[in-house]
């Protein structure tokens, strides 16, 4: 497996790989107001079936991440981009924000995402930052454990980050 920066060639292998994925569990917020307080819980909760859910479209955002220099690294073998991570560093705020991570749905559990994670972590700490976090959705399982295995933790949410209404959590660490 070979990785390294993404050149404008790269960006359209990037997008034309499948980010949809499956999960049978979701994150579900549960909300009260008492009194002066507002609580807000998430409960893991087990769907009657698993269900499929389309990538969100961004499409026009990877190309403005590599003009302005985001780092864009590509995991590639045999001249076939299997997955990609897609960062920007906010050097002010010391944190690395993974916008984007997509491993190709044949080559995934192989362990490319943790290595496209990995060498997007010591890219972080290389750029002096302290911190790095991601955004996923509610219903995206997969990768809120994928999150926790690499020891992200959950930090907080937006309930309607996703132009479908969809709830983005934020995971962080520290590099």
């Amino acid at each position: 497996m070979h990785f390294y920066r993404a050149d404008l060639r790269d960006l359209a292998a990037c997008l034309a790989l499948d980010g949809s994925y499956e999960t049978d569990r979701v994150w579900q917020v549960i909300r009260s107001e008492e009194l002066d307080q507002v609580v807000t819980r998430f409960g893991v909760v087990q769907l009657p079936r698993t269900m499929r859910v389309p990538y969100p479209s961004w499409g026009e955002a990877l190309l403005a991440h590599q003009e302005r220099g985001d780092l864009i690294l590509v995991a590639a073998e045999s001249g076939e981009v299997r997955g990609y991570v897609d960062q920007e560093t906010l050097p002010d705020q010391s944190i690395a924000w993974v916008q984007h991570l997509v491993v190709a749905p044949e080559h995934r559990r192989t362990a490319i995402g943790s290595a496209l994670l990995t060498r997007s972590m010591q890219h972080a700490r290389q750029a002096g930052l302290s911190h790095i976090m991601a955004l996923v959705q509610s219903k995206n399982y997969p990768a809120i454990s994928f999150l926790q295995r690499h020891g992200f933790a959950f930090c907080g949410y937006n309930e309607r980050y996703y132009r479908n209404n969809d709830i983005g959590l934020y995971f962080a660490r520290g590099l």
